[in-house]
């Protein structure tokens, strides 16, 4: 899988196979870098710049209209991409893709992140100032995505953001096969594959479910603080069902949202009552 992302920072992202901590930014490390490295996945990095025509190698403008701030030119974008021999917009079917990142995009999931694994291609074209020209996605982008309901500087970190997710979900990335499917946010999503025989689900998520159940490891008492007791005890009935109610609580803590599309079980709903859930 190949990823092409247009920055007037391509600094940013530096390059896989450099030692860590030399410069070799967000691509020169952990399963990323050895991903980029073994073949498994492509990163190329396209200065806006060099796809300029003035001697100050201008990307930016004042916004039609009046406002504050710069808005990155359409001129430079539609060269740099043009450059790369996609398919049209339209007609790309599903082996490329063209994506803005935009705070005003839709919401980048781990559901976004497993559609994108299935292309060939995706470009990435990082905003920047106050915006990009409208023409650029209305007729060179796919669709705008925005990694969270905050605004950043730049669309290098979104950018960023998404390579990671997506290249962690291509076969072969992780040690296990099963590493990216049950966790928060995996794709477990069908019932046979959940349940065990005995009725406990063996992952706590699958599409529109929970978040994962809390994990220890040794020494089993750190601190003053012991590990649960069920996770000592050999039990694996009563691991799974301590994991499942910790799963809920620590759903309703932080993701409470998520309690409204999860598949729930009457024991489930008796459960999260007990700790104040009201759904």
């Amino acid at each position: 899988m190949r990823f092409d992302i247009v920055t007037i920072f391509p600094g940013f992202f530096g390059s896989a196979g450099a030692k860590s901590g030399e410069g070799s930014g967000i691509l020169g490390h952990g399963i990323l870098e050895r991903a980029l490295r073994q073949g498994q996945a492509e990163v190329t990095t396209h200065d806006l710049r060099s796809f300029t025509h003035d001697r100050h190698k201008t990307v930016d403008d004042r916004p039609f209209g009046g406002g504050e701030g710069m808005v990155l030119k359409a001129q430079p974008i539609f060269e740099c991409v043009e450059a790369m021999h996609l398919q049209s917009k339209g007609e790309r079917g599903s082996k490329e893709r063209v994506i803005l990142l935009s705070a005003q995009g839709q919401s980048f999931t781990q559901a976004t992140a497993r559609r994108l694994a299935t292309y060939e291609r995706v470009v990435l074209i990082c905003g920047r100032y106050e915006g990009v020209d409208e023409r650029v996605s209305a007729m060179l982008c796919d669709e705008e995505v925005g990694i969270g309901d905050y605004v950043l500087t730049g669309g290098e970190l979104g950018a960023a953001v998404i390579v990671d997710a997506v290249v962690r979900l291509l076969p072969g990335v992780l040690g296990h096969a099963d590493s990216s499917r049950y966790e928060s946010f995996g794709e477990g999503d069908e019932p046979t594959e959940t349940m065990t025989a005995d009725g406990v689900p063996r992952a706590t998520h699958g599409a529109g479910g929970l978040l994962d159940y809390p994990h220890y490891t040794r020494p089993a008492e750190w601190n003053g603080m012991p590990i649960p007791e069920a996770l000592g005890g050999g039990d694996h009935l009563a691991i799974r069902k301590w994991r499942r109610r910790a799963a809920l609580g620590k759903t309703l803590a932080n993701r409470p949202d998520l309690l409204e599309t999860a598949p729930l079980s009457d024991d489930d709903r008796e459960y999260l009552a007990k700790l104040g859930w009201n759904g």
